[in-house]
């Protein structure tokens, strides 16, 4: 069993094109020995977001933080913190924070893929 604290982990900028404001700590993965799923911490600084994307891979987020919306084919939905979002595989997204206030998450994907590095 392993147990730390999030921000032990080092946040680095997420330099994928079309991100800003945005940083990941990789909590789990392979690397420390997790077999099947990716835990990362986004946070977004206010007004910042992820880059609008699509992979073939579901994920889900939890939000622990702050406040925006996750933009999908049907528009933008409203996050805050407690709210839970499946994105299915294929389907194009991203998140954004609020103008004045940032956002953080918890993004769960497939061990061995990457993504908004």
């Amino acid at each position: 069993m392993q147990v730390i604290h999030h921000e032990q982990i080092e946040a680095r900028p997420v330099t994928t094109e079309g991100a800003h404001g945005a940083t990941i700590r990789e909590v789990f993965t392979a690397e420390t020995g997790a077999p099947t799923f990716a835990m990362r911490v986004f946070e977004l600084a206010p007004g910042g977001c992820t880059p609008r994307h699509t992979h073939p891979w579901e994920h889900e987020v939890f939000v622990l933080a702050g406040s925006g919306c996750v933009e999908g084919p049907e528009g933008c939905a409203p996050l805050s913190p407690g709210t839970a979002v499946l994105v299915a595989p294929d389907e194009v997204h991203s998140f954004r924070s609020a103008a004045d206030q940032g956002l953080k998450f918890i993004c769960l994907i497939p061990v061995e893929q990457t993504c908004c590095r």
